[in-house]
């Protein structure tokens, strides 16, 4: 199929990238020497999503979010800055962006979509019976509000020192090189949060209502329980104990947040012109929305391969995994 033809690829899926699905990760055994300059050249050498997050992040958090001085009280008027800036970036990246090119506009049809059906609509399956106004409601609500309660938080910890800050000018070094690893932790925390949460306990009580986005869109990223909220955005609670910068807490609330959105899109990558311009979600995770039991980590770290739940794409997996869940 070629990037100007919006004929399916198969009776199961509108689009996928060639199969089966590899391990890219840069911990995958044997090691890979190679692929470590690779992986760092993609991410952090190129117009990638997180380069753009670390310049918004550095750019709210010089314009936008109030300044650490600010946050050694608590009071109503910089929490409540902190959730507009958040609720702001989240309706601009989710609805302005995405939804609306991807969705309303359709400004590029089916091509690189993954699955072949539109959002769901006249279903009582959803609050609202409206899958857009279901996720909506469910990120805008304790989505942002437990974002932004981790994140006023921590700011009041740093301002007090209760939690460890750097700066640049302290340590160039590690500022950078935290900026690179937080991703990795990202990996790392919601591989075994995720995991939890299939817990049949978690799962009927909350996870279940994440996983009624079988097919993803930019605003089912983070629409999630409130209980899956604390659970998945604690994993900036690392800022009590690593010393980082309020710039890297914003990139954490950027890439758990509207980042979720990047990554939830429903396509692997925007297409100007027929060439594809910015890497977006990937079939990995598809797959976990559309097979529940398997791909329960990303790309970053290969926890998957190492414990058997990796669903490489292939129909031979997808046989394996109907089997485990009987």
């Amino acid at each position: 199929m070629t990037l100007s033809d919006d004929r399916p690829m198969s009776a199961e899926w509108n689009y996928h990238p060639s199969l089966p699905l590899a391990d890219p990760s840069i911990f995958r055994w044997p090691p890979d020497p190679g692929s470590v300059p690779r992986w760092f050249i993609k991410n952090w050498l190129t117009f990638s999503e997180r380069v753009m997050m670390v310049a918004v992040a550095v750019a709210l958090w010089a314009f936008a979010y109030p300044p650490l001085e600010a946050a050694r009280d608590f009071a109503f008027g910089w929490v409540f800055q902190v959730w507009a800036v958040n609720m702001a970036v989240m309706i601009a990246v989710a609805e302005g962006g995405l939804h609306w090119y991807f969705y309303m506009r359709k400004a590029q049809g089916k091509q690189l979509k993954f699955d072949h059906r539109d959002q769901a609509r006249d279903s009582r399956l959803w609050t609202f019976s409206n899958q857009v106004h279901d996720n909506i409601f469910w990120t805008l609500t304790s989505g942002i509000g437990v974002l932004t309660g981790y994140q006023a938080l921590i700011l009041w910890a740093m301002a007090n020192g209760w939690a460890p800050v750097v700066t640049f000018a302290e340590n160039p070094v590690w500022f950078l090189l935290a900026l690179i690893l937080l991703p990795i932790w990202s990996a790392f925390h919601f591989y075994w949060v995720h995991r939890f949460l299939h817990m049949p306990f978690m799962y009927r009580r909350f996870h279940a209502l994440q996983h009624r986005n079988v097919n993803i869109g930019p605003w089912s990223g983070i629409a999630m329980h409130p209980v899956e909220h604390l659970l998945y955005h604690s994993t900036l609670l690392i800022h009590f104990v690593v010393p980082l910068h309020p710039i890297h807490l914003a990139f954490g609330v950027i890439y758990n947040g509207p980042g979720a959105a990047m990554t939830h899109t429903g396509y692997e990558n925007l297409l100007i012109r027929d060439k594809r311009r910015l890497a977006l979600g990937t079939f990995y995770h598809q797959l976990h929305h559309r097979y529940f039991k398997c791909n329960y980590g990303n790309q970053e770290m290969p926890r998957d391969c190492w414990f058997g739940t990796f669903h490489d794409g292939t129909e031979a997996a997808t046989r394996q995994i109907r089997a485990r869940k009987k």
